[in-house]
């Protein structure tokens, strides 16, 4: 391999520089958002169970939105400090306005498939309730990938 500068290197051998780093930017980015997306899948399922075995037995898509409020938290923390760190350009009340809102539509997301499977669809074990709400969060979490890149950590990376 032979040491050139970008400013020597043809246009194609600087877009390919230029496409490597974006991608490995990209992996980067995906698997530190699936790490903290890990951790607050399990406080979403684990707090949803917790709720719906004790003091919202009868109450699946409450029980849902509170689990599915700490989890957001947890990913708040998470995403903020680890995943989009370097693209942090905005006022902190701006992206936490943006982050919420983009949560709360995946939350609703979330919630509308558990919803749409329990009452809808009249899928009311435990394990149709539990296989929905992973489904849900699946599909949340493709939205809100996608919306913390183009809207809350908007900002090119560093």
């Amino acid at each position: 391999m032979t040491s050139q500068n970008t400013t020597s290197r043809s246009p194609v051998g600087r877009g390919l520089d230029a496409l490597r780093g974006a991608m490995d930017v990209l992996y980067r980015e995906m698997i530190k958002f699936g790490v903290v997306g890990a951790v607050a899948f399990v406080v979403d399922l684990g707090g949803a169970n917790l709720l719906w075995h004790t003091v919202l037995e009868d109450k699946v898509t409450t029980a849902k939105v509170i689990s599915g409020a700490a989890a957001t938290l947890v990913a708040w923390i998470g995403n903020r400090q680890w995943t989009f760190r370097h693209r942090r350009s905005r006022p902190v009340h701006h992206e936490v306005a943006l982050f919420f809102g983009v949560n709360l539509l995946a939350l609703g997301i979330s919630a509308a498939t558990l919803a749409l499977s329990h009452y809808g669809l009249g899928f009311q074990t435990r394990v149709a309730d539990n296989v929905a709400t992973v489904i849900g969060i699946g599909l949340g979490t493709l939205f809100r990938f996608w919306a913390y890149r183009q809207f809350v950590f908007k900002r090119e990376p560093l």
